[in-house]
């Protein structure tokens, strides 16, 4: 039994075939390995993203309830802005009516001074003059 040169061919074929089979398969192993482990990645990868979402969710509703309040506090406060405001303009001008008070009061001293003064000037030459009087 003699084999013929298309016989040969044939296993050779036959065997690069069976290799390039054996050599797939490993492929499609490592690639089936490959795809499991990812699709566990994935898995990971979605429930954290899922808690991440719900943390972001959370804290979003944290920092609109924060925020709400800031700006209920802040509407409180305003009137009392404003008051001090006004308060603040009362007293500059009662600052100012005290010092126009303060300069009046210094005028009339000043003219009191000077009605005192001649009083006492009088007073003073009508002793001596009666005194002068009373001598002659």
């Amino acid at each position: 039994m003699a084999i013929t040169f298309g016989q040969i061919a044939g296993l050779i074929a036959a065997i690069a075939f069976a290799v390039l089979v054996v050599f797939m398969c490993r492929v499609l192993a490592h690639l089936v390995q490959t795809v499991k482990e990812m699709n566990k990645t994935v898995d990971l990868l979605t429930q954290d993203v899922d808690k991440l979402a719900n943390n972001v969710d959370r804290i979003m509703d944290k920092t609109n309830t924060l925020m709400e309040d800031v700006n209920s506090k802040s509407k409180k406060l305003d009137p009392l802005f404003q008051t001090a405001a006004e308060l603040s303009e009362s007293i500059a001008d009662l600052n100012q009516a005290t010092r126009k008070t303060a300069e009046k009061i210094s005028e009339s001293a000043s003219s009191a001074g000077k009605v005192a003064s001649a009083f006492r000037m009088g007073k003073t030459v009508l002793g001596f003059a009666s005194r002068h009087l009373n001598k002659d």
